[in-house]
């Protein structure tokens, strides 16, 4: 447990899906959580008890209910921070339009969408990165994670903000994973496999690509949170210092297909 002893785990969208799982399991090696996250009152019940479950480990775990894409929020919730002790910045955030390109107008995507959904799933990431550094909060040898999807290739109705936003952010991780690499922070991004998280399920048709992941993924499942947690995991690690500037696929083998 003495792993990360005073180190912080600040994670951007972490009240379900992948940032929750990834909390868990960095708070059970004994870091500390501090979680952005923008949620209703009413959606909150299980993210509270995570919350009291990770305080019982020990932890200390800060949460705020509050939009993450503001200025004025970064730099609060940085300045409650302690200096030197972020061990690893995680973007796990999921907003973004799911609106068609060929449709009636008023569910058309448009210039406005797009920009929205660039800065909320990509450009705030860089944001966050830079108010950091400006902050000297990274600890020694620095994680600074991302998720991306297959999206940024693949094409699905209804998906193509996201995919924008997706192959925005794999640009961003490797111009810092260079330009950052002299301050010793180690940038990557994680593609997780098809994983039905309250964002996936959102998306337009998502019991048809958990159909067809299942049989494209040559383990006949689904990719869970927790696997993707664990590589998380992993990449905090002392062994993976020299891991920097990729896009870790942890899908079981199901983007081979």
């Amino acid at each position: 447990m003495d792993e990360f002893k005073d180190q912080w785990a600040l994670i951007l969208g972490g009240s379900s899906g992948l940032g929750l799982a990834t909390a868990k399991k960095l708070a059970s090696k004994g870091m500390n959580i501090c979680i952005v996250h923008r949620d209703r009152k009413s959606n909150l019940k299980e993210f509270k008890k995570a919350v009291e479950q990770m305080e019982s480990w020990g932890n200390v775990v800060k949460t705020f209910n509050k939009d993450a894409l503001k200025e004025e929020v970064r730099k609060e919730i940085i300045s409650q921070i302690p200096k030197h002790s972020v061990k690893i910045l995680l973007h796990s955030i999921a907003k973004g339009s799911l609106k068609k390109m060929n449709s009636p107008k008023q569910e058309l995507l448009s210039k406005h969408d797009l920009d929205i959904t660039i800065h909320a799933m990509a450009t705030s990431w860089y944001e966050w990165t830079q108010t950091l550094i400006a902050h000297k909060s990274f600890a020694e040898k620095a994680r600074n994670i991302a998720f991306t999807s297959e999206g940024n290739t693949k094409i699905w109705p209804g998906y193509a903000a996201v995919s924008a936003a997706k192959s925005v952010l794999e640009a961003l991780m490797r111009n810092m994973a260079v330009e950052l690499a002299p301050l010793k922070i180690a940038t990557n991004c994680i593609q997780a496999g098809t994983t039905e998280t309250p964002s996936f399920l959102a998306i337009p048709g998502s019991e048809k690509l958990s159909e067809m992941a299942k049989l494209r993924n040559p383990q006949n499942r689904l990719t869970k949170p927790e696997d993707v947690a664990n590589a998380v995991y992993l990449l905090c690690k002392k062994e993976a210092d020299w891991i920097n500037g990729i896009v870790l696929k942890v899908d079981g083998g199901e983007s081979l297909r």
